[in-house]
């Protein structure tokens, strides 16, 4: 095992949260505030801290208005001296002249000094704290957050700027199982925000959580707290809710938002944890809450479902409903936040960041974090990063198309990391040694935790050793994207280079087994290989192949067989259907459940897979004519028909991109601006297709599903039946899915 402090080398236990305070002015020092846990109690302390920067050498800042305190970093990097400034404002005085004396930007891969911006990021690096260190996830503090909102008639989605569209109720709950939900019988906005404040700061939660927190329930809250002057001191002691611009990425998904910060508590987002689960199983079929509950099997018995435009005329006719609802909407963020936090709170028993970050942050990051640490307890010298450049990938390849029966799945466990610590390639810059010695470290924990984890009887510590593992095989799995990753601080392009094409003849090499052992490979995705196996004669045969198998390959290279299934439909690369033993149906790829498709198209696809995986191709004109006669007879319900789009900007600005001629007409657009309701962006629209053709000007026609009336259904059969042929069409002639585009016009051929 390594001697390195992989958990922090400061061994106090308990910390749960670290703010910056403000600089004294007498005496010039700047103090941190510490929550740390002590048994029931959490409890508030001081340190000093002194905030720094990483340069170049003593020179760089010899004309520096701010003086620091410069201690000489030893060895090699090209980072020599580390800078300590008394205040975070003296700190935040001299990154701008350095900045400007530089002249080069912050990030920049090639410049003279490091700037670590997050001053609870930079605490914890040279105090080699963590937070959560000695406690289990079951200690944290999690109260969930959800609101519902009135909404004026005429618009189907609430508006915090409309003076009508009030808070109607808080519902909140945590992890020891209470749930409230908070309204005012009189409809008083304001004493129902007092209240939620004052339920917060008795409960004293670490973690607030709720699903699109921070760009629904925050921002409404903070905007009707605006509106009724009341103070969200929603703070450990007493401070304001705050905001500020943010983004995060999940996969090719950049999402903007407004980031709120709550001292001494952590905020996370369910909505956001989806997202990014989703960006490697790819498995959701969207990411609202009912539909992650009904995913993961979180739903409570005789859940009460009620439909966003309903939410109001409910409330008024039967309030209770409404509360029950949002209960029950609390519950299932709770089991949410269960499944999905897990890895991330046991994360951050490791890295020196707040929980938030760890959460949203990406894993080069957290890497860089690990060895900067170890770096900065050692006062040793910093290099910069290596030039970027273009390099080979992993191996893909499809080989049989259609259905195929008695399907297999082997993963080469943690193929990269062992490859890496086989080969020993880790980056020449770590002059220490730390990379590859984390990781060695981190993959025997992790085993360890998988055999604690299988070994025991109970159910929090199984709950507990998954996590730990979890948190372990996603870190583990980072340290090759690190490599050739630009920013990353310790990064190696030669070495990732070298990782993949080792990675590449271990695949090719697996392949040309399976085809010599009398199986065969239908697809294999970098480290996965899908093979239908010969035919055996009983278990102990597949067995004696298994062994065979992993024989075969070089020591350190392990394999693991970890799916057996019914049949899969092999689309095109990466886009795949599978069929388990217990019936389940698995879809991969984009273009086998495009979310642009509206809900009857998607849940057709869904039904359609389902039969070819099932062999039951003949059932599948039957399964097209029900849908098609539900469409022309006007038995299928609307919102399954209908579209939502968020408005990305302000209807006003989108008619002046028109005027312009700098965008494409836009159905929902449309609709904003001729409703002469005061649409925002941000604001949702749902609408759905009118009139008697197949192929119509989208934005003429569409009408907005608050507008509908069921007594007199007037949408466009045949637009909406020639859109379902054309997706029939398109997979039976092995074409797939195609995502939606802004069009000027609506048919069946430029739609899907």
């Amino acid at each position: 095992m390594t001697s390195l402090p992989i958990f922090g080398h400061n061994a106090e236990p308990g910390l749960v949260a670290v703010e910056l305070e403000a600089a004294g002015r007498k005496t010039r020092t700047q103090q941190v505030s510490l929550y740390v846990r002590q048994g029931n109690q959490t409890v508030r302390k001081q340190e000093p801290f002194t905030p720094f920067l990483v340069v170049e050498s003593d020179a760089l800042l010899k004309d520096c208005p701010v003086r620091p305190d410069l201690q000489p970093l030893s060895g090699g990097g090209r980072l020599q001296a580390l800078a300590l400034f008394a205040t975070w404002p003296e700190w935040e005085r001299a990154k701008a002249w350095l900045v400007k004396s530089a002249g080069c930007a912050p990030g920049a891969p090639d410049a003279p000094f490091l700037i670590v911006n997050d001053p609870v990021q930079q605490f914890l690096l040279l105090t080699g704290r963590v937070l959560f260190k000695g406690m289990v996830f079951e200690q944290l503090r999690r109260m969930q957050v959800d609101i519902e909102t009135a909404t004026a008639p005429g618009f189907e989605f609430c508006n915090a700027e409309r003076e009508s569209d009030r808070i109607i109720v808080i519902a909140l709950g945590d992890n020891s199982g209470w749930v409230e939900t908070l309204w005012d019988p009189e409809g008083n906005e304001q004493r129902l925000l007092e209240q939620f404040v004052r339920v917060v700061r008795e409960r004293d939660p670490d973690v607030i959580e709720g699903h699109n927190i921070f760009k629904f329930d925050l921002p409404y809250l903070a905007a009707r707290a605006t509106r009724h002057r009341v103070p969200l001191a929603l703070g450990r002691e007493g401070s304001l809710l705050r905001s500020h611009p943010s983004r995060f990425s999940a996969g090719e998904r950049l999402v903007a938002f407004p980031k709120f910060e709550i001292a001494g508590r952590h905020i996370v987002d369910t909505y956001f944890l989806l997202q990014l689960y989703d960006v490697s199983h790819r498995s959701l079929e969207g990411f609202g809450l009912k539909d992650a509950a009904v995913h993961f099997g979180l739903a409570p018995k005789n859940r009460v479902y009620i439909e966003g435009a309903n939410i109001s005329r409910t409330f008024d006719r039967d309030p209770q409903q409404v509360l029950r609802y949002a209960a029950d909407d609390i519950r299932e963020t709770r089991a949410l936040g269960d499944l999905l936090e897990r890895s991330y709170f046991a994360q951050t028993q490791i890295l020196p960041m707040a929980y938030y970050n760890v959460c949203l942050r990406g894993n080069a990051a957290k890497i860089d974090a690990l060895m900067l640490r170890e770096y900065l307890r050692r006062r040793q010298a910093l290099p910069v990063p290596d030039q970027s450049r273009p390099f080979e990938g992993g191996y893909t390849d499809i080989f049989m198309e259609g259905v195929v029966r008695n399907v297999r799945h082997c993963d080469v466990r943690s193929l990269y990391p062992s490859i890496m610590l086989v080969r020993r390639l880790g980056p020449r810059s770590d002059v220490l040694g730390v990379f590859l010695e984390m990781l060695e470290y981190l993959r025997e924990v992790r085993l360890k935790a998988k055999e604690q984890m299988r070994a025991s009887r109970v159910p929090a510590d199984t709950a507990h050793f998954e996590s730990l593992q979890n948190a372990f095989k996603i870190l583990i799995n980072s340290f090759y994207g690190y490599l050739g990753f630009a920013q990353a601080r310790f990064n190696d392009f030669s070495a990732a280079e070298q990782v993949t094409a080792e990675g590449r003849a271990i695949l090719k090499q697996m392949i040309a087994w399976l085809n010599a052992h009398g199986a065969r490979p239908v697809e294999i995705d970098t480290d996965g290989i899908y093979f239908v196996p010969p035919d055996f004669k009983g278990r102990r045969e597949e067995e004696k192949f298994q062994q065979a198998f992993q024989k075969s390959l070089p020591e350190g290279i392990d394999i693991e067989f970890d799916g057996d299934y019914v049949s899969m439909f092999s689309y095109k690369m990466k886009n795949y259907a599978l069929l388990d033993k217990s019936g389940e149906v698995i879809i991969r790829g984009g273009a086998l459940k495009s979310r642009g498709l509206e809900p009857y198209l998607r849940a057709f696809l869904r039904d359609y897979l389902r039969l070819k995986l099932e062999s039951r191709d003949n059932d599948i004109p039957a399964l097209k004519a029900r849908n098609e006669q539900e469409i022309t007879g006007g038995a299928m319900p609307i919102h399954r028909l209908a579209k939502t789009e968020t408005l990305k900007e302000d209807p006003a600005t989108y008619a002046g991109k028109i005027a312009k001629k700098g965008r494409g007409r836009n159905a929902a657009y449309e609709l904003a601006l001729r409703s002469g309701r005061a649409y925002r962006a941000g604001d949702q629209v749902s609408y759905y297709i009118t009139g008697t053709k197949k192929s119509v000007p989208a934005h003429q026609v569409a009408r907005l599903v608050a507008d509908w009336n069921s007594k007199a259904r007037d949408e466009n059969t045949a637009y909406y039946t020639a859109k379902l042929r054309a997706l029939y069409d398109r997979f039976e002639s092995g074409l797939g899915a195609e995502p939606d585009r802004d069009s000027e016009t609506a048919g069946p051929e430029n739609e899907l």
